[in-house]
């Protein structure tokens, strides 16, 4: 069994305990769409199941049921019935895992299982009566379920208040590659990039798998843009539709809710979300709630811990790179990203994104800072304008909170060469921290921490920085 995936050996290793346990197994892997939940099940098991079936998107449940009995047929080598129902069904998976040798694991892989709970089907009824009637009492059923839409794997299975409640034995989130993991995966296939232009790498694919499988190693990431988001038929220019339908069931309400994000480079409040897109109440929870659970939005305390006023951000690097660039791109240019490359629009977007790296990296900062070990809490902070108080805003994206007291206000900027800080930027950095202990009656200790790509120069200025962090810091970590 295939145990050297990149990125992926944790998980490898939940499965092995899995085939040397003795009781029966009930696995969900949950991740967003094209993160490489099922490669990593087929490589893991080299594609010897004794059953698989992958659920069909918006099929109707007669269809999903003629395709489970054609998909059981394949392996038992019998011509079963159409089932009228998912009972008779996962009773006909009964009869066949039965009749195969008692003295090994049987493993079922079904994948996709959420497109399997067709509206007014049974479902989850006969998942239950399978799992709990006969499964569980085995000592040898290895059930390997997937889903793209984490929301439903959460509620119907994880949180299942009926017969599936804490069945589940084990569950598994496949994360986006960090820049590590990405560099791993692409020097696998032999890409000569540096680093810097791996990071741009990362702020259009996010580290997801199948992005990166799309990369061409021979050709620069410039030509690669080009060919996936503006040549006829690239492929990235028609990825978001099919991202968001097929893992959400209203797909325009979740995308109103990106796409006000997406506006918003600093983050919103759900009362602001609230106001941005007309509706809110249990709804507009369970859209935040979902599109969290399945990493397209993020969610930062404030400092202070004041758990109503947390900020949420688009964290999906496709999704803020699609609004930008791709979206209302009228053009024709076939090599458009190439032309532009010098654009202040681009400029800002690569400072937005890089931001978003680091602060989805904020492990890989505090390896750097050598504060691995403490105990840390990770916030962002943001101040109104008080026009009466003469009080300007201000915003602090990451604060990373020690527990000895001390605090870093992390500045992060992204340029092509080492970072020279101004005087105007020192001053203005001094009155933030300033206005930052007024506003939050603050006594603890503050520095100020600059993530950058390649340092910072030797300007006069700098004496304000107490700690660096660079790119290469958040690859090595």
């Amino acid at each position: 069994m295939a145990t050297n995936l990149i990125a992926r050996r944790q998980e490898c290793e939940e499965l092995s305990r899995c085939m040397e346990s003795d009781k029966s197994e009930f696995v969900i892997i949950c991740g967003r769409r094209r993160i490489g939940k099922t490669y990593l099940v087929d490589r893991y098991f080299n594609g010897k199941f004794d059953f698989k079936y992958v659920g069909g998107h918006n099929l109707r449940t007669r269809d999903q049921l003629r395709n489970f009995s054609k998909a059981l047929g394949k392996y038992s080598k019998k011509k079963w019935p159409e089932f009228s129902d998912w009972f008779e069904a996962f009773d006909a998976l009964e009869e066949y895992l039965e009749s195969l040798p008692s003295d090994r694991k049987k493993v079922i892989f079904i994948d996709e299982m959420p497109w399997m709970d067709s509206k007014r089907s049974n479902f989850v009824s006969a998942l239950e009566n399978f799992w709990n009637g006969w499964a569980n009492g085995q000592y040898n059923i290895v059930l390997v379920a997937t889903g793209s839409a984490t929301s439903w794997m959460v509620d119907k299975l994880l949180k299942n208040k009926g017969g599936l409640h804490n069945r589940v034995t084990r569950r598994l989130y496949l994360a986006p590659f960090t820049l590590r993991e990405m560099e791993e995966y692409l020097k696998k296939r032999r890409t000569t990039w540096d680093r810097y232009e791996m990071l741009q790498c990362y702020m259009v694919t996010g580290g997801v798998p199948y992005y990166l499988d799309l990369i061409e190693p021979r050709e620069t990431l410039a030509k690669n843009i080009d060919r996936l988001c503006y040549g006829e038929d690239g492929a990235l220019s028609k990825e978001f539709d099919e991202l968001y339908n097929a893992v959400f069931p209203t797909a325009d309400t979740y995308i109103s809710v990106v796409r006000l994000l997406s506006q918003h480079k600093n983050g919103l409040t759900r009362k602001e979300i609230e106001e941005g897109v007309g509706f809110n109440g249990a709804n507009l929870s369970r859209i935040i709630g979902n599109l969290e659970k399945c990493s397209f939005i993020g969610k930062r305390a404030q400092f202070g811990n004041k758990k109503n006023e947390a900020i949420y951000r688009l964290i999906d690097f496709y999704t803020l790179f699609y609004f930008k660039f791709i979206e209302n791109n009228l053009s024709l240019d076939s090599a458009w990203w190439t032309h532009h490359l010098d654009s202040s629009g681009i400029s800002a977007w690569q400072g937005l994104t890089f931001e978003i790296i680091c602060m989805e990296h904020h492990q890989q900062i505090k390896n750097a800072l050598g504060i691995s070990g403490m105990a840390t809490s990770v916030s962002t902070w943001r101040n109104y304008p008080d026009a009466k108080k003469g009080l300007p805003g201000a915003q602090i994206d990451m604060i990373i909170e020690r527990a000895d007291r001390m605090i870093h206000l992390c500045e992060m900027k992204f340029s092509q060469k080492a970072y020279n800080i101004s005087a105007d930027y020192e001053k203005k950095l001094r009155d933030r921290m300033w206005l930052f202990d007024l506003k939050t009656k603050n006594k603890k200790p503050l520095v100020h921490t600059f993530v950058t790509t390649f340092g910072l120069g030797d300007g006069k200025h700098h004496s304000i920085v107490h700690s660096e962090v660079t790119m290469d810091d958040l690859f090595n970590s």
